[in-house]
Order: C-alpha cells, then sequence, then structure tokens
C-alpha cells in the first residue's frame, strides 16, 4: 500500500504544503486565461459524502471535469458501506476501480481504516477531527492578499471544532501564532494542542485574541450534528460573535475568513461579509484551485500509463 493520502495537514512536509498552495495559484490563473489543462484524463475520483456538502462536492467535482478526469458522488444511503459493509473491504473493492477516494465522513478512523487499506490516494473531504481541504484554500487565500503567513499571528473565534483543529495543524506547519477564543468546554482538541505547545494559545476574550491579528477566521457555533446543542451554544457564544467592530481591534490590513455556510447573525454580524476585510468568497473559489493541486498531486496522470 504505497498509496500518499492527505488525511491531515501533518501529512506533508512544510515545503510540500506551501508548494500545493503556490500550485493553486498557478492553476488558478491557468482557469481565469481558459487554458485547458487535462492531465487526469480517463482518471476517476470516488467522493464518499455521510455529511452534507456543497463546497467540497463542487469542488472536487467540478475540479476532476476541469482537470480532465471524472468524479462520482456516492452516498451512504446508495451504498453498501450505509449496510454495514466493513470499511476495509470497501476500501479494498472500491480502489480496485477508482484513481482516488475523497471522503467526507463522522469519525476519523472511518478515514484511517480505508486509507489503510486503499491502494489509491484517500483524501479527508472533513472528518469530525479535521478539514485540511479548507485549509489549503485558507492559506492560498491569505499568501494571494498578504503573501507569506510564516510569521504572522492568525485568531480563531467560537467553537474548537475540526476547523479550529486543522488551524491548529497549519500554525506548526505554516509557521504561524494562533489564538483560539473560546467558552469554557470547548476548547480545541487537547491532542493538537499538546503538539502545538506554545505556537497555541487558549484565550476567553475574543478582543486579546484579535489584538494584532493579521486573520480572523471563524465557523458556525452548532456543526453537523450539532442540532440539539444549537440553543444552549447560541448562549454560551453570543459574547464570541465577530463583528466589524471586533476587526477594528485587530492589525492593520487584517482579513477575515469563514469557511461557509455562514450563519449571519449569530457567529458573524449581518454585515461582515460585505466588509472589504472579509475575502469568503475569495477563500471558497480557491477550494477549488487548492484541491486541483492536491488531484494533480496525488492521482497519476493518465500519460504514465500510456
Amino acid at each position: 500500500m504505497s498509496a500518499r493520502h492527505f488525511l491531515s495537514m501533518m501529512d506533508y512536509t512544510p515545503d510540500e504544503l506551501v508548494g500545493l498552495i503556490r500550485r493553486g495559484v498557478e492553476l488558478k490563473d491557468l482557469r481565469n486565461r481558459g487554458v485547458l489543462f487535462e492531465p487526469l484524463k480517463n482518471r476517476v475520483l470516488g467522493m464518499i459524502f455521510e455529511k452534507a456538502s456543497t463546497r467540497t462536492r463542487l469542488s472536487f467535482e467540478a475540479g476532476m471535469i476541469q482537470l480532465g478526469g471524472q468524479a462520482i458522488f456516492l452516498s451512504p444511503r446508495d451504498t453498501q458501506l450505509g449496510r454495514g459493509e466493513p470499511i476495509g473491504d470497501a476500501a479494498i473493492v472500491m480502489s480496485s476501480m477508482l484513481d482516488a477516494v475523497m471522503i467526507r465522513t463522522f469519525a476519523h478512523s472511518n478515514l484511517t481504516e480505508f486509507a489503510a487499506k486503499s491502494r489509491v490516494p484517500v483524501i479527508n473531504g472533513l472528518s469530525d477531527d479535521l478539514h485540511p481541504c479548507q485549509l489549503l484554500a485558507d492559506m492560498q487565500t491569505f499568501l494571494e492578499h498578504r503573501g507569506s503567513i510564516a510569521g504572522k499571528t492568525v485568531a480563531w473565534i467560537g467553537d474548537g471544532n475540526n476547523m479550529c483543529n486543522s488551524y491548529i495543524e497549519a500554525a506548526m506547519q505554516f509557521d504561524f501564532q494562533l489564538k483560539v477564543a473560546c467558552p469554557e468546554g470547548y476548547e480545541p482538541d487537547a491532542r493538537f494542542l499538546a503538539l502545538a505547545g506554545e505556537r497555541v494559545q487558549v484565550l476567553r476574550d475574543p478582543r486579546e485574541a484579535v489584538a494584532g491579528a493579521h486573520l480572523v477566521s471563524t465557523d458556525v457555533w452548532a456543526s453537523m450534528g450539532q442540532e440539539d446543542e444549537a440553543q444552549l451554544r447560541l448562549q454560551r457564544f453570543k459574547p464570541y460573535q465577530v463583528s466589524r467592530e471586533l476587526l477594528d481591534h485587530a492589525a492593520e490590513g487584517v482579513l477575515f475568513m469563514h469557511c461557509l455556510p455562514a450563519h449571519r447573525g449569530e457567529e458573524i454580524s449581518e454585515d461582515l461579509l460585505d466588509d472589504p476585510r472579509s475575502v469568503a468568497w475569495d477563500q471558497a473559489e480557491n477550494r477549488l484551485h487548492a484541491q486541483k493541486a492536491l488531484l494533480e498531486l496525488l492521482v497519476e496522470p493518465a500519460y504514465h500509463h500510456a
């Protein structure tokens, strides 16, 4: 099983990650200039979705098509995976027919189990632990607007969720300081904090976290699967709304990001996505370009087999 996977930011060296996002910028330029570039002709990506998706599905599907390949959408309702076929068994069969597999799931162990038995690359399209593809897009967006993020300060405001965990990994790999502001009991996973050491600070006060920050990011307060806690979370997180006024406490030239979908009036103020400091729309588009760079790296080009 020599296939290379992308389950976490830690699967690659810092240089490889910077190379990926720079390649994302190049592929974006090719698309904007209407240049046809199809290295993945006849290559097929299988996409397994246990969680609903807009950006992840669109960006992987469109990305494969633009690179000359195809993508197949699989929901647990339509496959044996939803009926209890062992993940390892499914991985053996699916990887014999596909050139790569993208999985969006709940338990991160589903990804590691699948990858262990897969003979083709497996990509984490989101798990309860991590969302590394989103971080590739975020890092590409920062690079385009402000250059290298190394040595900068990033503030994460809100829930210490899978996005926050991926920001912790990115802090280590892209060499920035991370300040996390969250209510008590909603801290990021202790395993990730332990790895990051002094690179990450957990604070209670959002203003303290954004002070001096070059990038401020947030996410919804109740993620998929937490709907039953939504009311309690609304109460606990009220002081953590990111508003124009909060951004005023950050560094000059601060950028605001949100992985979307956003709940206006909850984790962000109604008007925040219209603020000139917000780059959330660029960030969303960059899912396409960053993931195309990833697919290009992981999936063997068709001409290798000619």
